[in-house]
């Protein structure tokens, strides 16, 4: 097929109906990037020939050595079918482990997808994984069934045998299907008889649960993978060759005389020919006959294998001849018998138009996204669709309409930051030169023949006796010396100016656009993960555009589209506009966009629902430069490589090391050598990978070493043994011999009282499941706090928080956690983790459970500085006392807190002045000639205003305010000292008990077919 022009791509970019965004997902070698090649080679861009061998998306190095794909790559399509043209964008994905979060960016930009399995290895792990993420993107499957070569040569099979083996991996695939669908439909029976019983008052007994009646009512059949329905192809990549059942049955219908249509339902099944009677029967195994899709399509495939491995050129003539193609002599000769095969397959029945007209056939286009995804994709967290504001509701017809006018508002999602080689692109690539270049290039080259011919005769006359035109010889020599002089310093600016531009990456985004149409130079607004519409409506009109001059709105910032691409695989073309619909590359983005974002010009349009990763980060290295000097370029490095990678974390802990966090061994192997090699470019020495621990308390033990019980004189030699190490402890701590720690400020105007106690296991494992609940909770909290106007919350899920305040309840039970779910007073560390903080003190009231009370915070003495209480537990958990590892399963209990008077006047005083953050107060500079910290404790309505700016005060306030300073300015913010306080009496609460350290344990699951069970035992 001849190659399609960047002119005619734009053209079909306009055509919304005859848009299809794919990607190719399956497990590791299944078989996709191979498959991939084939479709390419339809449009003219690799030789068919070097199909499968070329890999054309597997860009890097790495992946051609390795043999995998580790990063998604896009490429647009030009696909014909009779009368209607198709633009296929078309996105390979790695099916290794290590790279499913590259999976995930792909998911996200498509509507339909092709599942690829391995005719014999058949499902396998990450099978069912992007089987999973299909689903939970709400995005349509179709399945190739690859390597049936291998059936034929490698596993010997007989038609029949790899009948019932293909019929087997039809069947598992479509278990998964069932399973996923399956839990949905419970899922949403179980949500709607929850409903019911709040409603009706009947009694329980006369209710009998049927879990099989909300599966028999919903339709299912669109879900699965059959032949006949159309999305099923059968293939071998590697070969050139696939089909669809369809093929056969238009290709029989004339020869046989019946009708397609019969033909389609019957071919694949429980159905066999009855060459007497010409008609189709049903029960081919009772009766012990051929099954149809055996008798008239494999028979025949295998026959062709079987001619052409054993060389039967009689055969072979026969072959070609009946099918009417053109085989070269070239490929007839060949030593390799796979070549003359893929040469006859590939033309007989080819691969691409089978794959691309069963996308084209069974896919969606943009056109028909469905309301459900809509909702999905704009609904963040717990948040509910018809909580949003009404502007951002109406953006959903947007949504569905994919409007390309003038009028629609533009949204785009950037799913992934990838970085190119800055000479790759479009800009700086060199072009053909025009005439007129040409034509001036020509005169450059004659003046310069010229001069040199000037400077040959200057050469002449200086040979002459010195007496003559001694004058105009130094002159001449000294304009030369400054030509050379000139010309030389240009040379070395061009080429540091060529090695600057070689040595940089550009980063691209990889996007598609929802809504609109997307112009170069265009001014839209970026949209960060936190930002809220309805905060931002309060300050923004609807109508406003990014080119207007508007004020500061959290999380929201305005850039410029630099340039559009079309992605090409290997290669960019520059575009002018991009309409609704389509995958495209935006540059441009690099310091506004981290690694994903949504773009609008509408400030209505809320962020898109997170990505969702199957694998999360867990190798973790410690990285540091050769050679000290280069530490700020492995800094920079690794800025950019968090940045192109969507997996990958790069932390810098409180030691000062530079730690990346990856998904696995191959993927830290690439993110590496990226590290080395593009973006950091020094020498770096990597540690050995960083075990996780987590550090605990456990109860005292009631046993020794041999499992006897410990006596009284044992009991006195751990008392003792505890008062030395009490006396270990600095001067101000006080421990109990129950452990309870009590320590004062450094100003001593708080002292607090703090007890650690093991928690259960079932309640650390209740937490640790629940962290997504918990950070929702935290967020509702949070907006109630601080008396913004807080979105409805999804009953859904204020359920899930009964439920999980329910299993508390339940798993906390006896003396001495009476009351104590009602007294949680946070969690960490991040306020989500699997540590809880309790108050046992009277006179306070505030817990995590404010999103179901609606409470509102209450002015107390304590108001202002229970925010440093709850810092200083967080920093405790976050970092142990033995190695400095977050804790688990430790429940910290504050017992006292008692307040001096000059707390409570500076708490009033913050009362009086307005509400103060403990966690934000930071040193302010003021005219007035108060310390810094002073400023920090009292000052809150200062602390939004600009330090340079002057605050008028009365003399007598500022007096006053100077007297409470002046007793606690030599120790810092009185917040600050509370954090500090908080922190220390939380870890010698933790070394006052039996402390232990908690390893990771590794689990694998094995998979395997019934056949090779044997060799396990």
């Amino acid at each position: 097929m001849v190659l399609t022009s960047v002119g005619k791509m734009s053209g079909l970019q306009k055509k919304t109906s005859g848009i299809r965004n794919i990607c190719i997902l399956a497990h590791v070698d299944h078989g996709k990037t191979t498959l991939a090649d084939c479709l390419i080679s339809s449009n003219g861009i690799i030789s068919s020939r070097l199909a499968g061998k070329l890999r054309y998306l597997d860009s890097r190095e790495d992946e051609q050595i390795r043999g995998i794909t580790m990063k998604s790559s896009a490429i647009s399509l030009h696909f014909e079918k009779g009368d209607e043209e198709y633009l296929i964008n078309l996105i390979d994905s790695p099916g290794h482990v290590d790279f499913s979060s590259e999976v995930s960016t792909a998911v996200r930009l498509c509507d339909g997808c092709i599942i690829v399995v391995d005719a014999v290895e058949g499902v396998c792990p990450q099978t069912q994984a992007v089987l999973r993420q299909a689903w939970l993107e709400n995005i349509r499957p179709v399945l190739v069934i690859n390597k049936i070569d291998r059936l034929i040569v490698e596993l010997k099979f007989t038609p029949q045998e790899a009948y019932l083996h293909l019929k087997n991996i039809l069947e598992q695939v479509n278990a998964v299907t069932g399973t996923l669908f399956t839990s949905k439909v419970l899922e949403e029976r179980a949500e709607k008889e929850t409903e019911s019983e709040s409603i009706s008052d009947s009694a329980p007994g006369d209710q009998i649960y049927d879990w099989s009646a909300g599966l028999e009512d919903t339709d299912d059949s669109h879900l699965y993978f059959s032949p006949d329905y159309g999305n099923v192809v059968f293939a071998s990549a590697i070969d050139g060759w696939g089909f669809g059942i369809e093929h056969f049955a238009k290709l029989y219908s004339q020869k046989i005389g019946i009708k397609p249509a019969v033909l389609l339902k019957t071919l694949w099944g429980d159905y066999y020919l009855n060459t007497k009677a010409k008609k189709i029967m049903k029960g081919d195994q009772s009766k012990g006959k051929k099954p149809l899709f055996v008798q008239l399509v494999l028979d025949n495939i295998w026959s062709l294998y079987e001619s052409v491995m054993k060389r039967d050129k009689e055969k072979i003539e026969k072959i070609v001849t009946s099918l009417g193609l053109k085989i070269g002599a070239r490929e007839s000769r060949h030593a390799d018998p796979k070549v003359h095969l893929n040469a006859i397959c590939s033309q007989w029945l080819p691969i691409s138009e089978a794959v691309l007209s069963m996308v084209c056939n069974k896919l969606p286009s943009p056109l028909d996204i469905t309301a459900e995804r809509v909702e999905k994709l704009m609904c963040v967290g717990a948040r509910t669709f018809d909580s949003l504001p009404p502007e951002t509701q109406e953006l959903k017809s947007a949504f569905m309409k994919c409007s390309s006018e003038g009028t629609a508002p533009v949204i785009v999602f950037v799913s992934k930051m990838f970085a190119v080689d800055a000479k790759a692109l479009p800009q700086n690539k060199p072009r053909p030169l025009t005439q007129e270049e040409i034509a001036q290039r020509r005169e450059v080259a004659r003046r310069r023949h010229a001069e040199k011919l000037a400077a040959n005769q200057g050469k002449e006359l200086s040979e002459k006796p010195p007496s003559e035109n001694t004058s105009e010889v130094n002159t001449g020599e000294t304009k030369s010396e400054e030509q050379q002089l000139n010309s030389q310093i240009e040379i070395m600016t061009s080429k540091a100016t060529k090695q600057e531009a070689d040595n940089k990456e550009s980063f691209i985004a990889f996007a598609r656009v929802f809504s609109g149409v997307v112009q170069r130079g265009q001014k839209i607004f970026v949209l960060g993960p936190k930002y809220d519409p309805a905060e931002a409506l309060h300050k923004l009109s609807a109508q406003c555009s990014a080119t207007d001059d508007l004020p500061l709105v959290p999380h929201m910032t305005c850039c410029t589209l630099e340039n559009l691409y079309l992605l090409m695989g290997r290669e960019l073309e520059d575009l002018e506009e991009v309409p609704a619909g389509n995958v495209l590359g935006i540059g441009g983005l690099q310091d506004f966009v981290l690694k994903s974002a949504t773009l609008s010009t509408s400030p209505a349009c809320p962020p898109f629902t997170p990505l969702n990763f199957e694998a999360t980060p867990i190798v973790r290295v410690a990285v540091e430069p050769k050679h000290p000097s280069d530490m700020p370029q492995l800094v920079r490095g690794m800025k950019l490589l968090n940045q192109a990678d969507p997996c990958v974390q790069v932390l810098i802990q409180e030691t000062g090391e530079h730690v990346l966090v990856t998904a696995g061994e191959v993927h830290l192997q690439r993110c590496l050598d990226d590290l080395k090699e593009r973006f950091a470019k020094i020498e770096i020495s990597v540690s050995a990978p960083i075990i996780p621990f987590r550090e605990t308390i456990t109860r005292p033990p009631k046993v020794d070493m041999v499992n006897e019980e410990i006596g009284r004189q044992q009991k006195v030699a751990v008392i003792h043994q505890t008062k030395e190490d009490q006396n270990k402890i600095p001067e101000g701590v006080e421990v109990d011999s129950d452990g309870l720690v009590t320590i004062s400020t450094p100003n001593k105007h708080a002292t607090l009282s703090v007890r650690a106690v093991p928690l259960p296991e079932e309640v650390t494992r209740l937490l640790e499941e629940n962290s997504d609940l918990i950070r929702t909770m935290e967020q509702l909290n949070t907006s109630l706090n601080e008396d913004k106007k807080t979105h409805e919350i999804n009953q859904k899920t204020i359920d899930r928080i009964k439920e999980f305040k329910q299993k508390l309840e339940q798993s906390l039970q006896g003396r001495k956690w009476r009351n104590a779910v009602d007294q949680i007073w946070s969690f960490g560390p991040r306020k989500c983790g699997p540590n809880i903080l309790l108050y046992k003190f009277e006179g306070y009231k505030k817990s995590v459970w404010q999103c179901l009370e609606n409470a509102v915070k209450e002015a107390s003495k304590y108001r202002d500085f229970d925010n440093s209480i709850i810092s200083g537990f967080q920093l405790a958990t976050l970092s142990g006392p033995m190695c400095e590892e977050p804790l688990m399963g430790v429940c910290f209990m504050v017992e006292k807190w008692e307040m001096g008077k000059v707390g409570e006047v500076l708490s009033a005083s913050s009362q009086d002045s307005g509400e103060c953050d403990a966690l934000e107060h930071e040193p302010n500079e003021d005219t007035v000639s108060l310390s810094s910290s002073y400023m920090a404790e009292v000052c809150s309505e200062d602390k939004h205003q600009d330090s340079n700016q002057s605050v008028p005060r009365s003399p007598e306030k500022a007096s006053k305010h100077k007297a409470e300073v002046l007793l606690a300015d030599c120790y810092g913010p009185f917040s600050g000292q509370l954090i500090a306080t908080m922190k220390e009496a939380c870890r010698y609460a933790l070394q006052a008990k039996p402390q232990r350290l908690m390893a990771a344990m590794y689990t694998c699951e094995i998979m395997a077919t019934a056949e090779v069970l044997d060799h396990f035992k």
